[in-house]
């Protein structure tokens, strides 16, 4: 083979290696930036309650207990809404350590 031959080669070896590299470049960014449907679904969306919140339970997974103490404390309930999406809602109630007396 010639050198000038030669040459031709390593420049178009040059160029794919380069379309290959770019290639991997934009599919990694484009993974980073474009979360599917299924990971989204199976990501609970994390809210804090608050009177304007407008609540769309269809089954609630878990509740968090409350302590035995006389005083406001924060509690979790994780639920899904009517669409299959899990929430997970931060809010506060009374303890359960108050004697009524």
């Amino acid at each position: 083979m010639t050198p000038l031959a030669l040459n031709k080669v390593y420049r178009k070896m040059k160029a794919l290696v380069v379309m290959a590299l770019s290639s991997l470049c934009v599919t990694a960014a484009l993974a980073d930036e474009a979360p599917t449907d299924v990971a989204s679904r199976n990501t609970p969306i994390v809210e804090d309650y608050t009177y304007s919140t407008h609540l769309d339970v269809a089954k609630v997974v878990s509740m968090s207990s409350i302590p035995e103490v006389c005083e406001v404390v924060p509690v979790k309930m994780e639920y899904e809404d009517s669409q299959g999406q899990r929430h997970i809602l931060n809010y506060h109630v009374m303890g359960n350590g108050c004697s009524n007396g």
